[in-house]
């Protein structure tokens, strides 16, 4: 296939068996892979009091990605607007652009906590969502210079940190409104997935921060040398995914097979077989040969521009030899060298231009 815009989001997932702050070094050292590998950037996320994610403080470990690889950009997958104070936000992205000039992406999401005793450890409650389309503008207004509280945000005021809006709910009107590129997923929910993305594209208005539409569309894509090999990727995730909607808590990933013993021995309840089963449709995974033709299909019916890949899993080397085969599909190639991280000045690299 042509050669692809590809892209990671890594939510630092927990593993049964394995020690807690594992997951955040082990985000860190994929992240330098996949650099050598070619792909565009790379996103972490956040999520707070979820046993199954490390990833807590996203802008802190974004720090940490930039700081150990030199030329992928990286990013959030997302910044959850509702639960932080809009200076704040640009205060934090404005170091990680001083720091790493050229290379920072800022993903904001308008979701708040899972659970109401998340969100009152927060101090916000689920309506907070509401109003992320103003807290947007004033992030951006922060870059800007146009607060009229006098206040200057420092060092982030007159620096170019491309924004991205996750496309949850009515995130794709908020996104085409304020002439940002929008994130959307995910793939298994094909339908509502290209209807977002028609919304989006008909309502975009131009802005300062992109001239035209800039769609990219997430999910789950697993490649192996078999198509069985391929799904028992996803199980770990689906399972998870089961269990949450079934207990109210997101778990550590556990392997495969602990899961394929669940359904054999029929342990699992006949509602959580049934999240378990729809938690693996839909999704992208095969073989290189089959993952090419379902992401090329992908690529023409969304007319997306760019891929980002979230996929999670408990074999930690399957899912490098995913993103190896992935990289190959798509036809990345490895960078050319850069600079040491942060040894030139802002001027030297320069922002992303605008996604269109």
């Amino acid at each position: 296939m042509n050669a692809l815009r590809l892209s990671v989001l890594d939510r630092s997932r927990t593993r049964e068996g394995h020690d807690t702050t594992e997951p955040l070094r082990d985000t860190v050292a994929l992240a330098q892979e996949l650099e050598a590998l070619g792909y565009h950037r790379f996103w972490v996320s956040e999520h707070h009091g979820v046993p199954g994610v490390a990833g807590s403080a996203p802008t802190v470990l974004a720090a940490a990605v930039a700081g150990a690889t030199r030329s992928i950009r990286v990013g959030t997958g997302g910044v959850m607007l509702p639960n932080h104070q809009p200076l704040v936000v640009a205060e934090q992205f404005g170091v990680l652009e001083a720091l790493f000039p050229g290379r920072i992406d800022m993903g904001l999401g308008r979701s708040v906590g899972f659970t109401d005793g998340v969100r009152r450890a927060l101090g916000r409650d689920k309506h907070d969502a509401d109003d992320f389309a103003a807290h947007l503008e004033e992030l951006l207004g922060w870059f800007r210079g146009t607060s009229d509280t006098g206040v200057h945000a420092r060092p982030a005021e007159g620096l170019s940190v491309p924004p991205y809006v996750l496309a949850i709910g009515e995130g794709a009107r908020i996104a085409a409104e304020s002439g940002l590129p929008m994130v959307v997923g995910d793939i298994r929910g094909r339908e509502k997935m290209l209807a977002a993305v028609e919304r989006y594209r008909a309502a975009f208005r131009p802005s300062a921060w992109s001239a035209e539409p800039y769609v990219v569309v997430s999910g789950s894509i697993a490649v192996a040398d078999s198509e069985e090999a391929a799904r028992r990727l996803l199980i770990p995730e689906a399972w998870s995914l089961a269990y949450s909607r079934t207990h109210g808590t997101f778990p550590p990933l556990p392997p495969a097979e602990r899961v394929e013993e669940l359904v054999a021995t029929g342990a699992m309840t006949e509602k959580e077989r049934g999240f378990y089963e729809s938690g693996l449709r839909g999704h992208i995974a095969g073989t290189e040969d089959q993952v090419a033709a379902e992401l090329e299909k992908l690529i023409e019916e969304s007319g997306a521009q760019e891929v980002l890949v979230t996929t999670s899993t408990y074999d930690r080397e399957g899912l490098r030899d995913s993103f190896r085969r992935l990289a190959r599909i798509a036809g990345l190639r490895a960078p050319a060298p850069a600079p040491a991280p942060g040894a030139t000045a802002h001027s030297a690299q320069g922002a992303e231009p605008a996604p269109a």
